[in-house]
């Protein structure tokens, strides 16, 4: 059932203050007033200015950490890139090697496999390191937890450098509050100084680089060579910060803007072939064609077993092999839509017993043969479906693998970590985690994290669920000049939600249409005098019924540009609509 409207309220003296200010349309004030930015964050906010990039050596552990590079870069050391699995960690990881090729080290990666190795730092990381006679590992989105194996390279002589983004973990009783590392680099460090804590894991190693060819450079600034690779290598960073959904505030807000434009104009075979095998050349792409088009294809490789192939593509030198690569990827991400299709279903179906949403404020949900690289999917699409936080656990015997996604203002981590004690392991963040468990243990870890959500909803009652309304605006405002004017508040994301407007008193200047493959999305025409717009209705073709010719139609939208076949028009992205009254807006 849709939800509520509800149209915010702003302060109409801040609105004119804003819009006078700044120079900008009373809508876009508006909007920008509803984004909570104070007003010495509301100029950088517009101008994305790469002046807003914070220093890298601000970071903790980066003085250490470069320091230990250039030693090992001028000895000749061999050094092992250690990724993750998904977006975040193979972009990172690319990013890490591409640079160190640039300067002339001896540089080899690797990736766990998602199903054998399992999350982070194992007894495959000191098998890798020694394989390539390694004297210096660097990791890229983890490690920050890694005190076992972090110990066990330190004592075969061979150093860690970690390069993280996510939490600290509960003091190890033997090693204490860190992993044994020669540099932590990671802005969630106890004490962290640095001026913005939500990087995501791709950004720290670019800040990591940056750090590295000032260092080797011996110079505060890094030379014009040096400043063209940072420079392009911001579409990797964009990539990596669009898809592992942290703020784009801030200077994430800022690398993911010249990031965009950086994927756009990108010459390396491997980032050509993977923009033209997702239909984006030729234009700037926007965040929302980096989560739903470059993301998944370069997750459907670590999804579905090894990484390697996501790596290999952004790697490659030669296009042709560039391209080979990106049709595997293009291929495996069709296979991850079918298995993902199926676990889907099954959790679904396993979810029945647990609607009961005041007895289970969290779904947690487990099945025999759930493929594992796919239950984070699915878990955030149970999230959307039943409006709570899930973890879904793939279990293969006795043990099982899952992932945790949540809903906003819940902190799943938190809830994830009363259930410590039967967990083999866990780790992430506020909105997302993942975990290893044994399968005997299911039941003892919903209850537990059951409990602990009780706890936190008490403490933190959630607001009533409801689509929230920027403003109100007519079809005869929405101009390519106002479309010009919203653009500045790209790039779109998590705490920096699309405008949703509402038009009213509609008609529809012709019948609906059924579209998609599996006809489960509407096409509407709507007009308002000489105003006439194409809107999309996504999932929403069961409420074909619903719409009439000639009675009013109100519509609840986002206005984008869209481009198909070459062609790019002005469309309305309709979040809900209502025929008849308009209806009440709280």
């Amino acid at each position: 059932m849709p939800a509520p409207w509800r149209l915010r309220s702003a302060d109409p003296r801040r609105v004119r203050a804003l819009a006078e200010t700044h120079a900008l349309p009373a809508v876009l004030a508006t909007v920008l007033c509803h984004r909570g930015l104070d007003e010495s964050a509301l100029g950088p906010h517009l101008s994305r200015s790469a002046a807003l990039l914070h220093d890298p050596g601000a970071l903790p552990g980066m003085a250490a950490a470069t320091e230990r590079l250039v030693r090992a870069i001028r000895a000749g050391e061999t050094i092992l890139v250690h990724g993750d699995y998904d977006v975040d960690g193979v972009t990172g990881t690319v990013l890490l090697m591409r640079a160190l090729e640039l300067v002339g080290a001896k540089a080899v990666w690797h990736i766990p496999n998602r199903l054998e190795d399992g999350y982070s730092f194992g007894p495959h990381s000191l098998e890798r390191a020694r394989a390539v006679g390694a004297t210096l590992v660097v990791s890229v989105d983890n490690g920050t937890s890694a005190f076992e194996t972090i110990a066990q390279l330190a004592a075969a002589g061979i150093d860690t450098l970690v390069t993280d983004h996510h939490e600290p973990p509960a003091p190890h009783p033997v090693y204490g509050a860190l992993p044994q590392a020669a540099a932590i680099v990671n802005p969630k460090l106890p004490g962290s100084t640095y001026p913005w804590r939500e990087l995501c894991g791709g950004a720290v190693a670019f800040k990591l680089v940056w750090g590295l060819l000032r260092a080797l450079g011996g110079e505060s600034r890094v030379g014009p060579k040096e400043k063209v690779f940072l420079e392009e290598a911001l579409a990797y960073v964009a990539i990596a910060t669009v898809c592992d959904v942290v703020p784009l505030l801030d200077e994430n807000r800022v690398m993911a803007h010249l990031g965009l434009k950086a994927l756009a104009l990108a010459k390396h075979p491997g980032l050509v072939a993977l923009v033209e095998s997702c239909g984006l050349a030729g234009r700037i792409p926007s965040a929302e064609d980096v989560a739903f088009q470059v993301g998944p294809r370069i997750n459907a490789s670590g999804r579905l077993g090894s990484a390697a192939q996501a790596v290999a593509l952004l790697l490659a030198r030669e296009p042709g092999e560039a391209r080979r690569l990106a049709g595997e990827l293009d291929r495996l991400n069709q296979e991850r839509k079918r298995i993902e299709k199926e676990v889907l279903a099954a959790a679904r179906s396993a979810a029945v017993p647990f609607s009961d949403r005041e007895r289970h404020p969290v779904l947690v949900l487990a099945g025999q043969g759930w493929h594992q690289g796919v239950v984070g999917i699915v878990a955030a699409r149970l999230v959307e479906e039943f409006e709570r936080p899930a973890i879904v656990i793939g279990l293969d015997g006795a043990e099982g693998r899952g992932s945790a996604r949540s809903v906003p203002g819940f902190h799943v981590l938190e809830a994830l970590s009363a259930a410590a004690p039967h967990l083999e392991r866990f780790g992430g963040h506020a909105q997302a985690a993942g975990l290893e468990v044994r399968a005997d243990a299911i039941e003892a870890v919903r209850a537990a994290v059951e409990a602990r959500a009780f706890e936190l909803l008490r403490a933190a009652p959630p607001e009533p669920a409801s689509l929230a309304i920027d403003a109100e605006l007519p079809l005869s405002e929405l101009t390519p000049a106002l479309m010009q004017q919203l653009s500045r508040l790209e790039p779109f994301g998590a705490a920096c939600e699309k405008p949703v407007f509402l038009s009213s008193d509609l008609r529809l200047a012709a019948p609906p249409r059924v579209m998609g493959q599996d006809g489960r999305h509407l096409a509407l025409e709507v007009r308002r005098g000489a105003a006439l717009h194409r809107a999309l209705a996504f999932g929403q073709a069961a409420r074909l019924s619903e719409l009439r010719l000639g009675e009013p139609l109100h519509l609840v939208h986002t206005p984008r540009y869209s481009t198909f076949r070459g062609e790019t028009r002005l469309e309305l992205l309709a979040h809900d609509f209502a025929c008849g009254p308009l209806p009440p807006c709280r």
